[in-house]
């Protein structure tokens, strides 16, 4: 088998966790990057729920596209669908993103499923952040989440306003 891509839009941006040769900047068509998804394991609870991030339909989406070794198809695809699908609110899906030289390169990536439970919708800014504040589970600070995630766009020169418009809206921890 050849070498694959994996499209990362969130936190797979700066905490990938698996070993791949190259990362590019990459556009998804047709999706975009949005705190879509309640979170009740990695940062927050069933009982406080967080934010996390989901591809939801519409738009498109700047991220990453990480290229895998042939060889490491299994393991990797594994350890996505261990991190990603701990609750099934992810569809994994095969994509067409565009990389930053042009080309086209079929990835995989992971959408949210508008019918699952966690499905929160399309939030406004308000709500949103009311959600992520104070949020916390397995993996942090729903806060921390956040911020990280904008610090490495930003780092990327990838501009997300929404998610920006959601940060200044968080009350100082």
């Amino acid at each position: 088998m050849g070498d694959f891509w994996v499209f990362g839009y969130g936190s797979l941006i700066w905490r990938p966790g698996f070993e791949h040769v190259e990362a590019r900047r990459a556009r998804l068509y047709g999706y975009r990057r949005s705190l879509c998804i309640y979170s009740f394991v990695h940062r927050g609870t069933r009982e406080r729920p967080g934010l996390v991030l989901g591809l939801d339909r519409g738009g498109s989406c700047v991220g990453l596209a990480f290229r895998v070794r042939g060889e490491r198809h299994d393991e990797v695809i594994d350890y996505l669908r261990a991190r990603e699908l701990v609750t099934n609110v992810y569809l994994e899906r095969m994509v067409v993103v565009r990389l930053e030289t042009g080309e086209t390169v079929p990835a995989v990536t992971y959408v949210a499923d508008r019918a699952h439970e966690q499905y929160a919708g399309a939030l406004d800014e308000d709500r949103a952040a009311a959600a992520v504040q104070g949020a916390s589970g397995q993996s942090g600070r729903n806060e921390d989440y956040l911020s990280s995630t904008l610090e490495h766009l930003e780092s990327l020169g990838i501009r997300d306003r929404w998610l920006e418009g959601v940060a200044r809206r968080l009350a100082p921890s």
